[in-house]
């Protein structure tokens, strides 16, 4: 295409029903299309919490990327746990255990594991890895959790915390990238994204 008539970008598929990854994308000038997976994470296993997170988002961009509407786009998966003490804690099943998660995490430093995954359904070719941010929680009393959850958001977010909602005053610090925290990395999507020969500015629609 001519500078007068650029081409148009590529479509962009976000494997993912989460408006984190959704609102991050759009900030950063990209309107992606959302296709869920329906993938059942129960049945994703890995050594780490770091490969697990990377499995679960290579399933994710894979079944996706199969689905025929999907055809001819760069499809994302992600996927995040919490790791703390070695183990893997995605979304807590109820409110009893995402206030026993913060009676626990209060006060000590975790990592936040985001496994990200891009396939490119025109040459059948991927990339993927792992992000990590370190997480210094800060020290709620117990009157603050039960207000937390009852909110009802820890339920709905890997670890039982975001950074861009309400349990913001809850966490004293990161080491990394905040963006990772709140669902994808965008320095390390760029990153795979080159390394499918795509810039990150092709994908840009507003």
């Amino acid at each position: 295409m001519t500078a007068d008539h650029p081409a148009a970008p590529r479509r962009l598929v976000l494997a993912s029903a989460s408006p984190a990854r959704l609102g991050l994308l759009r900030q950063a000038g990209i309107e992606p299309e959302v296709i869920v997976s329906g993938v059942d994470e129960d049945k994703v296993h890995a050594p780490t919490p770091a490969e697990l997170a990377l499995a679960l988002a290579e399933a994710k961009a894979a079944h996706v990327a199969a689905r025929p509407e999907a055809s001819g786009a760069l499809v994302v998966g992600c996927d995040s746990v919490l790791e703390l003490d070695g183990r893997a804690l995605g979304k807590p099943a109820d409110a009893a255990e995402a206030t026993a998660r913060w009676k626990d995490m209060r006060g000590r430093v975790g990592i936040l594991q985001t496994g990200h995954c891009v396939y490119d359904t025109e040459t059948k070719r991927y990339e993927s890895a792992t992000a990590s941010t370190v997480v210094r929680f800060g020290e709620p009393s117990d009157e603050e959790i039960a207000a937390y959850v009852a909110s009802g958001e820890p339920l709905h977010v890997a670890g039982a915390f975001t950074l861009d909602g309400r349990s913001a005053p809850f966490v004293d610090g990161i080491d990394g990238d905040p963006g990772n925290v709140i669902g994808l990395s965008l320095p390390l999507l760029r990153r795979l994204l080159a390394r499918l020969d795509v810039r990150i500015t092709d994908l840009w629609t507003v």
